[in-house]
């Protein structure tokens, strides 16, 4: 009889998982990524990843939603934190934007992976902007203001900046609505 395994144990294996999803997807894109690709990355058998994940749409619904959902409650918690308006605006800019585009800047398929994360579960990515947007609100107290201030962070990514000019670009817009 195989050992029986804690939860703890189960969480970790699905992190690993969806972190080796996340890399192959965004360095080989969807379709060529295979299970064992996945599965080899995460040192598992496809047996295992199968028992975690039913197929690959399910995978990589997980790595969208473990991506940009695992950031919420901190970005929560920067709104309501220490420091200035300016301090905790860039902490939850930092959080839901920022580091996102550091996982994905120069991965050969990240204009795919959020396009594709997107067409499969966009209700992940209207939670993602509306959990920003009251964040963003929050710290602003205008939610026009927020409106403006969200539209204008999307236009920074538009040429796939470096993450040092992204925060750059990001401070400078901060500096400007507060």
């Amino acid at each position: 009889m195989a050992p029986r395994i804690t939860p703890e144990e189960v969480a970790s294996r699905r992190d690993t998982i969806l972190n080796a999803a996340k890399w192959c997807f965004l360095n080989f894109g969807f379709a060529k990524t295979s299970l064992d690709d996945i599965a080899k990355r995460a040192c598992i058998s496809r047996t295992l990843l199968y028992k975690t994940f039913s197929n690959k749409e399910d995978i990589y619904t997980a790595v969208f939603r473990h991506w940009l959902i695992s950031r919420h409650p901190l970005a929560k918690a920067a709104v309501a934190g220490d420091g200035t308006q300016r301090e905790r605006l860039f902490e939850v800019c930092r959080i839901m934007l920022i580091e996102p585009w550091a996982d994905m800047v120069g991965a050969p398929m990240a204009g795919e992976f959020y396009e594709v994360c997107e067409r499969l579960d966009p209700e992940i990515d209207a939670l993602h902007h509306k959990i920003a947007f009251e964040c963003i609100s929050a710290i602003l107290g205008d939610e026009l203001a927020a409106d403006v201030f969200m539209k204008s962070l999307d236009g920074q990514i538009g040429d796939d900046p470096s993450v040092p000019i992204l925060e750059k670009r990001v401070r400078l817009l901060i500096d400007r609505f507060t």
